[in-house]
């Protein structure tokens, strides 16, 4: 019985012991995560915040905004800044991004689908006041001014369409997640049409009548209607595909009523042809044809079927449309675009103008350019080539490097863009550019 009680009371001290260790582990690692500075340039009791506003006193006007920023409603100053010096401006304690970062780690999740690029960098101040704002969550401005003030070309559109949506009026934080999406392009907080739905009832009777009573409910809003705004009403595309905009919707889909309404009759150029037929044969009759036009998506690899913004219903700009399979040139496009050496840059590069020298849907030539020759078919739209330099260009200059080939524009420059290097040439420099030909002149 006392070996029990001795037994039962051992126990006992053990438990209170990994008790009380557990419990200053935990205050420990609770401490050790806290966001703000502990005390670490041991200033006077009392001091933090404070002795601050000794020197700033015309901080105290900033302390009576609505939204004070937690550290400085504490008095942390220091939680940002250091007291003493600092290799940073403003004495920051640290860059700006990693000070942020410390107490707020959970705005860009891990692996995001979009991520605001400011937010990304590390900007934060570009959207919020660091210490008090008259608006919630210290931003600078409210509402969708502060978006606007960087998104020019979205509130250029708004300004100038007939109609808006009203979300962009008021707040494009009703469908914009301001830091990251984990799931969504464009920053979205939900899928389209789930975030759409919130605001429209597609139960209502209405919703049918408008959408020639097809089952859209579920079908996504934007690949008809503008998202910001438009010169149509109910914001659809400026752009609309003809049987869309004539309420033909049978024309290329089952009947509303049918098992399986929202499928097209024919699938890829089958469908297109009905309507298109002289340019598909024309398209078709050529020696190259561009690849996605011959799978069962056809023309809609680059088309919208219903409704678009740009032209010719292109589901983007001709750079975004090519960049989606093209993705290496068009890369290379924007640092040839970025570097500064590139004052002369080819307008079509510069403008990302691929259809310029490109045929988007077919060509009797290579790389489907328009015209049998690059540099005496293509280049001289633009450029007077016979003109250009004393160097003897033409059919009947072979290239030294490949006896079939004629020397040409091209045999020094690259069409699509160079990079880093000056001139359009493939080349760093003009030494460079010669020597490929003229070994003899090598400087070794």
């Amino acid at each position: 019985m006392s070996y029990n009680r001795e037994t039962m009371k051992y126990g006992m001290i053990t438990i209170r012991y990994r008790f009380l260790v557990m419990f200053f582990v935990t205050l420990a690692i609770i401490s050790g995560g806290h966001c703000f500075a502990e005390d670490k340039f041991k200033l006077k009791a009392g001091a933090q915040g404070e002795l601050c506003l000794k020197c700033h006193e015309t901080f105290r006007e900033k302390l009576k905004e609505r939204f004070v920023h937690t550290p400085v409603k504490i008095g942390e100053c220091s939680g940002c800044h250091n007291p003493h010096t600092s290799s940073h401006g403003k004495l920051l304690d640290d860059v700006s991004s990693r000070i942020c970062n410390n107490c707020h780690k959970q705005i860009i999740p891990d692996s995001p689908r979009s991520a605001h690029k400011i937010a990304m960098e590390g900007n934060c101040v570009k959207c919020h006041d660091p210490h008090a704002s008259a608006n919630k969550s210290v931003l600078l401005r409210s509402g969708s001014e502060l978006c606007l003030d960087c998104h020019k070309d979205v509130a250029e559109k708004i300004r100038s369409v007939r109609f808006r949506h009203k979300p962009v009026n008021e707040d494009c934080l009703a469908c914009h997640n301001p830091h990251a999406s984990v799931q969504f392009a464009s920053l979205l907080k939900d899928s389209v049409p789930s975030l759409c739905k919130k605001c429209h009832r597609t139960d209502n009777p209405s919703f049918a009548r408008q959408h020639m009573n097809y089952p859209v409910a579920d079908s996504r809003c934007n690949s008809c209607h503008d998202s910001h705004g438009s010169n149509r009403a109910v914001i659809v595309y400026d752009e609309v595909h003809a049987p869309v905009a004539e309420k033909k919707c049978v024309q290329c889909h089952n009947e509303p009523g049918s098992p399986s309404p929202l499928v097209t009759k024919k699938q890829g150029v089958g469908m297109c042809r009905a309507c298109h037929n002289d340019m598909i044969n024309e398209t078709l009759s050529k020696n190259r044809v561009h690849g996605p036009l011959l799978d069962e998506d056809g023309c809609l690899h680059c088309h919208n079927a219903h409704a678009a913004k740009e032209k010719k219903l292109l589901m983007g700009s001709v750079n975004a449309v090519c960049g989606a399979c093209h993705s290496d040139t068009v890369k290379l496009q924007q640092i040839s675009i970025d570097n500064p050496r590139n004052a002369t840059l080819c307008k079509p590069v510069k403008e990302g103008d691929c259809i310029a020298c490109h045929s988007p849907h077919s060509s009797d030539y290579l790389l489907l350019i328009a015209n049998p020759s690059w540099s005496f078919d293509v280049c001289n739209k633009c450029h007077e080539w016979k003109s250009h330099s004393t160097h003897p260009i033409g059919e009947k200059i072979i290239d030294p490097r490949n006896r079939n080939l004629s020397v040409g524009c091209i045999s020094c420059h690259r069409a699509c863009g160079t990079g880093n290097k000056p001139a359009m040439s493939q080349f760093e420099n003009v030494t460079e550019t010669c020597i490929q030909c003229h070994r003899e002149l090598e400087r070794r």
